[in-house]
């Protein structure tokens, strides 16, 4: 049985450390502003991005993993020896996926799959992070497809913005665009069903909108014997410790298997704004 590595990209903005010494493999996104092109995560960090994007009199754009970078990565890895699970961002919010196909072609008769995540940021990475662990227990590439499969079926994203302003503009309002109309009213709770970006609810204020999207957590993970919790923010990392707070208080240690917190990329952040706050939870991991 050969090795398998996974290759995935940079909306997952892993916590420092997570993923040190396993065979994952991150692509980097394109943040575009004033003529540049950044690679997301590397020639751009979220500090400096969300510093510069508060003085900017531009807004910044994004675009795919492009396929060159694909090809590059899957040749080394096929030369090492690697079978490789090329896991992304939904092919509904980037044409990474694309992009990964394209390099595929290129390795007619290789052991490249690729896996559409349906989510993005630590949606994307838990689904990552279960296929590796599986490879290392020595499954198959095609086991370590369904391993991600069952992640992908019990992982959710919920998060709260501070504007839609962002997300319209960007084109990835999905179903939150019936509240564009009362957008400086409104606190919108939105989530990730079946690739795309839905609003679940709406309040008037961001303290509301928290506890609201707790509540949607409740009975999303109810049922379930544990949930893994990733609280994530966009500049703004004391709303989301006092989220994880609530959320291990409401929940109890007993039935949270692990917590983390991690800021959104540079892509991700400058489709949701500053002050975006939200979890991503993972279910019977």
């Amino acid at each position: 049985m050969g090795k398998i590595a996974v290759v995935t990209d940079s909306t997952v903005n892993f916590p420092s450390g997570l993923v040190n010494g396993k065979p994952i493999y991150s692509l980097p996104l394109q943040v575009i502003w004033d003529d540049h092109i950044y690679l997301d995560g590397i020639d751009i960090q979220p500090e400096e991005f969300y510093t510069r994007l508060q003085s900017s009199k531009t807004m910044p754009s994004t675009s795919q993993v492009t396929p060159h970078a694909f090809k590059e990565t899957y040749s080394k890895l096929l030369d090492a020896g690697y079978e490789i699970l090329s896991i992304h961002i939904s092919s509904k919010l980037s044409g990474t996926l694309d992009s990964a196909m394209q390099a595929k072609n290129e390795f007619p008769g290789s052991k490249i799959e690729l896996f559409d995540s349906e989510s993005t940021s630590m949606g994307l990475g838990f689904q990552a992070l279960a296929a590796s662990k599986a490879a290392e227990e020595g499954a198959s590439l095609q086991e370590c497809i369904s391993r991600a499969e069952f992640v992908r079926a019990n992982t959710g994203v919920l998060f709260v913005v501070n504007t839609l302003e962002f997300l319209h503009r960007g084109g990835r309002i999905g179903g939150a665009a019936a509240f564009l109309g009362n957008v400086f009213d409104l606190k919108p709770i939105l989530g990730l069903q079946d690739g795309k970006i839905e609003a679940l609810d709406k309040v008037r204020t961001k303290s509301k909108a928290v506890h609201k999207l707790m509540d949607i957590l409740e009975k999303q993970v109810e049922g379930h014997s544990s949930v893994r919790v990733c609280a994530l923010h966009a500049n703004a990392s004391t709303e989301a410790d006092i989220l994880l707070e609530r959320i291990e208080k409401r929940f109890g240690k007993t039935f949270i298997s692990e917590t983390m917190k991690t800021e959104v990329s540079p892509v991700i952040g400058t489709h949701t704004g500053p002050g975006t706050v939200g979890v991503v939870f993972a279910t019977d991991l």
